[in-house]
């Protein structure tokens, strides 16, 4: 028989944190308005309105009053936009305007509320799988694809000539004189199609699993009328380029894959001698304790546990998951033969850090 007295409660400690929970409640519900108010685009209308009812909200953006109303009183009660209690009108403050909206980006936060709802839709598989392993495969999720390319134009796009690019000394000009880039797990194409525009000289493919990706990728590029670029589908870890590329760049996708480090190997393979590796990657730091102190640290662990360690578990992978971090991420580019291998973090991307790798030669 235990001995040991019953833990004493605090009841000080205990109403604190019944407050944080009602406070993770309704932040939670704000989140899921917040998705649909960027998917609507009332976040844009409101931001170029003066003070307005629900009605001629409604009517600016060709939506439902009702609807609109509802959700006005969720952006009133969490304290997102502003109520006129004489006259009922509803402002969206140029403050909150500049991180919620469309031409915010790379600030826009409502596009990354969008994730929310998205995990919640395969809530029931991730239970599942808590129960007899596994995962959750990529077609599960709905409207992934879209939600990438509005991702990746937020953290990739909107500064990958400006910003990312020279992260790796010299590849402005290489680029602007021609070379052979592969972007790997490329998505809808957004980046490489940036990419293309601006270096017409340059030769571009994508590679990606995804057919549906692929499909819009090819279809986007056709519509615009870029020449210099290829997609195709391909396994990641499958791929042979033996020495095809100057530059391949891998915008948050290493993690998920089921063989990251065959993924790595053959990326390595696929450079020439003297060939860059750009590598975005979410800024964990391979220890919890340390991701404590991430602003994103609590978010960043639900995508991974909801999409990106489970996507890679569902084809029998690693797992890895979204914060493998920078210590397990450098110890895999070494083991993959990279050498040079620096490490850097952007002041617009709170969420993601960068590497830069060479092929020796």
């Amino acid at each position: 028989m235990s001995t040991e007295s019953p833990p004493t409660l605090d009841p000080r400690r205990q109403a604190a944190f019944g407050e944080r929970l009602t406070d993770v409640l309704n932040q939670g519900a704000v989140a899921l308005m917040l998705s649909i108010g960027h998917r609507t685009g009332l976040f844009d209308v409101m931001a170029q309105l003066p003070p307005a009812t629900s009605a001629a909200i409604a009517r600016e953006a060709g939506l439902d009053e009702r609807y609109v109303r509802e959700w006005l009183g969720a952006m009133v009660t969490g304290g997102i936009v502003d109520l006129g209690p004489a006259d009922g009108t509803y402002f969206l403050p140029a403050e909150h305007a500049s991180l919620l909206t469309r031409a915010a980006r790379p600030h826009n936060q409502a596009a990354f509320a969008q994730w929310i709802p998205l995990l919640g839709s395969v809530e029931n598989e991730i239970v599942s799988c808590f129960e007899r392993g596994g995962g959750v495969p990529y077609a599960a999720y709905p409207r992934f694809h879209a939600v990438m390319a509005e991702m990746s134009d937020q953290t990739v796009v909107s500064s990958l000539i400006e910003l990312i690019l020279p992260l790796a000394p010299g590849s402005g000009e290489q680029l602007a004189r021609g070379i052979d880039v592969l972007d790997v797990g490329c998505g809808s194409g957004r980046a490489i199609h940036r990419m293309a525009r601006v270096y017409p000289r340059s030769r571009f493919t994508g590679y990606d699993l995804s057919p549906e990706a692929i499909a819009h990728a090819k279809r986007e590029a056709e519509e615009q009328g870029i020449g210099n670029v290829q997609f195709e589908v391909r396994d990641l870890a499958e791929f042979e380029a033996h020495e095809s590329f100057d530059l391949v760049t891998a915008f948050d996708t290493i993690h998920d894959q089921a063989d990251p480090e065959r993924v790595l190997d053959g990326i390595h393979d696929g450079l020439r001698p003297g060939g860059v590796f750009l590598m975005q990657e979410i800024g964990g730091t391979s220890h919890v304790h340390e991701d404590v102190e991430h602003p994103l640290g609590a978010f960043l662990y639900t995508v991974s546990c909801m999409h990106c360690m489970t996507v890679s578990l569902s084809a029998g992978g690693a797992g890895l998951g979204a914060m493998w971090g920078r210590e397990t991420a450098q110890a895999m580019l070494e083991g993959a033969g990279f050498v040079g291998i620096e490490q850097t973090t952007l002041a617009h991307d709170t969420m993601n850090q960068y590497f830069v790798a060479r092929r020796e030669g």
